[in-house]
């Protein structure tokens, strides 16, 4: 039997093809973090693709116990409608009304990591100071509606799977003039488990 080379030449390169779209397929992380809030539970997935710097950061402070005691401080509003709401200030535990949103000094800043993924309803993203896209450290939001104007401005780490009807629920809290939630929204206890582990407890 002659074999048509043009044939096997056609094969090798579907095989090659196939080969470097399986090996370049998203990495899943299997692990989560778990928000326990005084509104109730938020679960979110790590972009690790994305945002390896900004995860690994979000992992390692929440590991430390970092986020516990802190609270969500701020209903981000653009053109009256709350967008996302904003956490992850240590100020935000003990400090000074007037410092929450600032952080505080020392704390390691994450070089920004912009992607193509837009912000859209329950995008996790990094906080950073204004005209510093490099300052991102301990802060984040989490989108309550899609926002373009955030797109490639912001450094999205996660996405929420579980819980946003609990970020509903602060995002309709009564605010104070400076759209701050009257009745405090409380980060319990940040954890990191295994994605399956998660499920079982649901």
């Amino acid at each position: 039997m002659k074999i048509n080379r043009g044939s096997v030449f056609g094969l090798l390169v579907f095989l090659s093809l196939c080969w470097m779209s399986c090996s370049s397929k998203p990495k899943v992380d299997d692990e989560v973090a778990v928000l326990e809030t005084s509104y109730g539970k938020i679960v979110i997935e790590f972009a690790i693709n994305s945002a390896p710097k900004h995860v690994a950061n979000f992992k390692e402070l929440a590991r430390q116990g970092f986020y516990d005691g802190t609270r969500f401080f701020l209903n981000v509003k653009i053109r009256n409608r709350v967008v996302a709401i904003q956490g992850g200030d240590p100020n935000t535990i003990s400090g000074a009304r007037s410092t929450w949103g600032a952080g505080q000094p020392g704390q390691k800043s994450i070089t920004a990591e912009f992607s193509r993924i837009k912000h859209e309803r329950g995008i996790v993203s990094a906080f950073h100071k204004a005209n510093d896209p490099n300052s991102a450290n301990s802060q984040f939001f989490i989108c309550t509606t899609a926002e373009p104007s955030f797109d490639g401005q912001f450094s999205v780490f996660g996405r929420v799977i579980d819980g946003m009807n609990v970020v509903d629920a602060i995002a309709r809290a009564p605010v104070d003039q400076t759209d701050t939630p009257i009745d405090p929204v409380v980060v319990k206890h940040v954890y990191i488990a295994k994605r399956d582990e998660v499920k079982q407890e649901q």
